[in-house]
């Protein structure tokens, strides 16, 4: 049997482990729930660390928002009209982005192809709108020229029909009038990219730059030295160009000098073919108006209409079509020993040629080389001088009057009348010519008439009309129609 101490020591010592048991387990419950606690707090604090992260990412997305939307609204309202503006006046400037530090991001790199874009857009519709506008333009200088030629027609076929002086004057001065209007519809026209208007064979140089000096009020005060050889010509597709080119630098420096001064052309032989030299003492440019003169000239960059004024001011314009048509070169970069401008027309070696003179002998208006002259003075009295049948006198009751001894003109041997060729004169010369004998009542038709009494009546109005210009006063150097610069032309100048 067992004794009830042994009983309790066995109880007690279950109970003792029951004890450890129970302690045991509680600790470890204790330890649990504070590694809970603990996982809790951190898990707390991550998310307050999330809330607040997840805050600063909303704080600067809306930045961003804020941002784009700025950009958006500048990129539209200023940058996009200043792109605009800017092609049409590249000194014009285009703003840059609100906020620099977004140029690195695609958001700035889209907002520049937007404006790269409408550049582009820009671009091709200028061009659009310049080529319809050109076509139309084309179109009317086509018609305004065809009619100006057939004015011209009518003119010279009056001139001939008619020997009257005072209606040869004004004959004369009306087809050089025309004559203005007509070369301000070619430059019109060249500038439009049509074609120069004129086929004509080849011509000696000195013509073409006399021809060109002839198509413009004031003609008068420009000097031509001649330091070619005989013979230089320019080959056929060259002539106009030229022609056209000289007058509208003739033009130029005539505007913008005093009416009072001259302007000097010099034709020079140079290594690569022959220049001419336009000098005026006038007003003279800026180093930035020489400049975008030069590029005008230049041919090298696209020419809008829109760009050349209001009225449009086409000459250095057409001088640029054709120098890239043509292989001409024009240079303006030098201002004119006398204060003006200095213009220098390059014809190259491959736009020349050589005409044979005792085949085709120059214009009588046109001036003589310096170039041993003793030689061609003799050359030229010798051809001159070839006596022509005689015929009657139109009007016997006038004295003869000597004609006054010229460089470019040999004298008259008495009563023998030189010989006639096809355009004598040319529309300088027929301009300035002043009625010297009384004239019949009414016109009288020469149709009936033989060529020698043709050529006799020319001869002696030519005669009478030299010799008046010699003994007009020289207070009065422009008496005739025609003969003042700015008369038949607007004031607007064409540099």
């Amino acid at each position: 049997m067992i004794e009830i101490p042994e009983l309790a020591a066995g109880a007690l010592a279950a109970g003792t482990v029951s004890a450890f048991v129970l302690g045991g387990g509680l600790l470890k419950a204790r330890q649990r729930s504070s590694r809970q606690r603990d996982e809790t707090d951190s898990l707390r604090s991550r998310l307050v660390a999330s809330r607040e992260e997840l805050e600063a990412a909303r704080e600067e997305l809306d930045d961003l928002t804020a941002a784009f939307t700025s950009e958006v609204v500048h990129l539209s309202g200023k940058r996009m009209p200043a792109a605009a503006t800017h092609a049409a006046h590249p000194h014009f400037q285009v703003p840059g982005p609100l906020q620099p530090e977004l140029g690195g991001k695609e958001l700035a790199a889209g907002l520049d192809a937007v404006l790269d874009g409408l550049r582009t857009a820009v671009a091709q519709e200028r061009k659009r709108v310049d080529a319809a506008a050109r076509a139309g333009m084309r179109g009317a200088t086509r018609e305004i020229q065809a009619g100006l030629y057939r004015l011209q027609d009518v003119l010279r076929g009056l001139q001939e029909r008619y020997d009257d002086p005072e209606l040869a004057q004004t004959l004369y001065a009306l087809d050089h009038e025309n004559e203005q209007s007509l070369r301000r519809a070619q430059v019109a026209a060249v500038v439009c990219g049509a074609w120069v208007g004129l086929a004509r064979g080849e011509s000696y140089l000195v013509e073409a730059v006399t021809g060109g000096q002839s198509r413009l009020a004031g003609y008068d005060r420009v000097e031509v030295h001649n330091h070619l050889e005989d013979g230089t010509g320019l080959i056929s597709h060259a002539v106009e160009p030229v022609a056209i080119i000289v007058a509208e630098l003739l033009d130029n420096a005539l505007r913008y000098s005093s009416s009072d001064t001259s302007v000097g052309v010099h034709l020079e032989r140079v290594h690569h073919g022959v220049s001419v030299t336009v000098d005026d003492a006038g007003v003279g440019m800026s180093s930035d108006e020489r400049a975008h003169a030069q590029r005008m000239v230049a041919g090298e960059e696209p020419i809008f209409l829109s760009e050349l004024g209001d009225p449009p001011r086409m000459g250095l314009a057409a001088i640029g079509q054709l120098t890239r048509q043509f292989d001409l070169s024009v240079d303006l970069s030098s201002p004119s020993p006398y204060g003006g401008v200095r213009a220098v027309l390059l014809v190259r070696d491959h736009l020349l040629c050589r005409i044979a003179p005792e085949e085709r002998r120059p214009a009588a208006a046109a001036p003589r080389s310096t170039r041993d002259t003793t030689q061609e003075a003799t050359h030229a009295l010798a051809a001159d001088e070839a006596p022509v049948a005689a015929a009657p006198k139109p009007d016997p009751d006038p004295a003869p009057v000597a004609t006054p001894t010229r460089p470019d003109t040999p004298p008259a041997d008495g009563d023998e009348l030189p010989r006639r060729r096809r355009k004598v004169r040319t529309d300088a010369q027929a301009a300035t010519q002043s009625d010297a004998r009384p004239a019949p009542s009414k016109p009288r038709p020469a149709a009936h008439r033989s060529p020698e009494e043709q050529a006799a009546a020319l001869g002696a109005l030519q005669a009478a009309t030299a010799a008046a210009r010699e003994e007009r006063p020289a207070q009065q150097p422009h008496d005739t129609a025609g003969d003042r610069p700015g008369t038949s032309e607007g004031n607007t100048p064409d540099e």
